[in-house]
């Protein structure tokens, strides 16, 4: 560490307590302080060589530094405010500054920056704002140029918008000017670090316990699963669950915009699409990797989201050997699910026949899970299809389990009840012949379970 940035570690600096009036530290002056010293400390540092050393000695050289700034401002400080600069400062080299508490906060799911003003957080479903914030947008810009660098992406005014992740699978957006007119604009879907399983699902009424021994047998014996719904109901959630039900000894292919697959298995390979680069060239997206994949020699594939084209490779795979695939989508239904789908299929430019198109959907694809996410912030199954098959030209679904709202407690949680429709699948048979079971009253409609 270059010698004029820091004092002799073995040197103590003290405040004679005597000679400079403390402030209290509840007004605006003691706040003002506390920026200007923490900007003083910025203006100081090498960040280059900061980040080559150990983080116990880069914080005892900040504590130094920071008592020196003290002396010259002639103000007293609390420990407690010192370790806040301290840490503060810590954030900015190590991290991704303000939002750092956020990120390590478990509570938080969503983190959501409209420009430098105004941070946001989702918290139990709920958004609240935030007491972070960031000093302008040139320091919002500085953060997003290190999250985006960190996985080979970029952003600039020829490439204004990226997906990214950090190093535990986050999911983050970035939109800058001249598309965000205020200034950047940056989305980070959390993941938590424990990986929910399935019995943290039913403990939180997400669905109940034969729904869930069903969709485990479904993934088991080879059923090819589409999970729909709409933004932030728990869809990248249920993919991670139903992805652990794969036998250990399965090679897996996932493939994603950014990764963020948590799965639990050894055996995995993981894909990733990538952008072009300023000339507008080098671009991989999910249809390129859909079909190297299947070189790959793969049990399984896994495609984290169904957006393009790519439906017509992934509905290929299905049709050819690779069974018990797993993706997800966006849709408001089953049905409209069915429907993105088929509009996938043709911006592939083959022009097929409707009925053939619909044919090649309704042989490749299985079983439908669709969730919701309610007014409440609660996230539920809240309907299993399956595709039975076609009708004339009408793909048909039955349904196995539905969830049906009935109303809110006083305290504006939703109520409800899951229930079976009293359907035997035409998969029942399937699973059995997997030698796999399920119990005699899965599918029994008088079982409800009211939540």
């Amino acid at each position: 560490m270059n010698g004029h940035h820091f004092d002799n570690p073995g040197k103590e600096v003290f405040v004679q307590s005597t000679s400079v009036p403390d402030i209290d530290p509840t007004s605006t002056e003691r706040r003002d302080l506390k920026h200007r010293v923490h900007d003083r400390l910025l203006s100081r540092l090498d960040f280059a060589a900061m980040g080559l050393l150990d983080p116990a000695l880069l914080r005892a050289q900040l504590a130094m530094l920071i008592m020196q700034i003290l002396e010259e401002e002639g103000a007293l400080f609390t420990d407690a405010d010192r370790e806040e600069v301290i840490t503060d400062v810590m954030h900015e080299v190590l991290g991704l500054g303000p939002l750092e508490p956020l990120l390590q906060d478990p509570t938080i799911s969503d983190i959501l920056v409209n420009t430098f003003k105004q941070v946001y957080v989702e918290r139990g479903g709920k958004l609240e704002l935030a007491a972070q914030r960031f000093n302008d947008n040139t320091h919002l810009r500085e953060i997003i140029d290190k999250i985006v660098s960190r996985v080979g992406r970029r952003i600039d005014e020829s490439s204004p918008m990226v997906d990214a992740r950090l190093e535990d699978g986050s999911r983050v957006n970035a939109i800058i000017p001249p598309l965000a007119l205020d200034g950047p604009i940056l989305s980070i879907r959390k993941f938590s670090r424990d990986k929910l399983q399935l019995e943290q699902l039913v403990e939180r009424r997400a669905l109940t316990a034969a729904i869930g021994d069903t969709l485990q047998a479904i993934v088991r014996a080879r059923l090819n699963v589409l999970i729909a719904g709409g933004t932030g109901c728990g869809k990248t959630t249920m993919l991670n669950v139903l992805s652990g039900f794969i036998p250990a000894e399965e090679r897996i292919v996932t493939i994603e915009d950014a990764a963020e697959l948590q799965l639990r298995q050894e055996h995995v390979v993981r894909l990733e699409t990538r952008p072009p680069n300023v000339e507008g060239k080098g671009e991989v997206t999910q249809r390129d990797l859909v079909r190297n994949s299947l070189r790959m020699r793969p049990d399984r594939i896994i495609l984290g989201e169904v957006r393009g084209a790519e439906a017509l490779d992934m509905l290929q795979a299905m049709n050819t050997g690779h069974d018990g695939s797993l993706a997800t989508i966006h849709a408001n239904s089953a049905r409209d699910a069915v429907t993105r789908v088929e509009t996938m299929v043709s911006m592939a430019g083959l022009n097929l026949p409707v009925q053939m198109l619909r044919h090649y959907v309704s042989s490749a694809l299985d079983v439908i899970v669709h969730l919701t996410r309610f007014s409440d912030g609660s996230r539920r199954l809240t309907s299993l299809q399956e595709i039975v098959g076609m009708e004339q030209d009408v793909i048909v679904l039955q349904e196995i389990f539905a969830f049906e709202q009935t109303g809110l407690d006083p305290d504006g949680r939703v109520k409800g009840r899951f229930r079976a429709t009293g359907i035997r699948p035409k998969f029942a048979e399937h699973i059995e012949a997997m030698g796999l079971r399920l119990a005699a009253d899965t599918f029994d409609p008088d079982h409800v379970t009211e939540v």
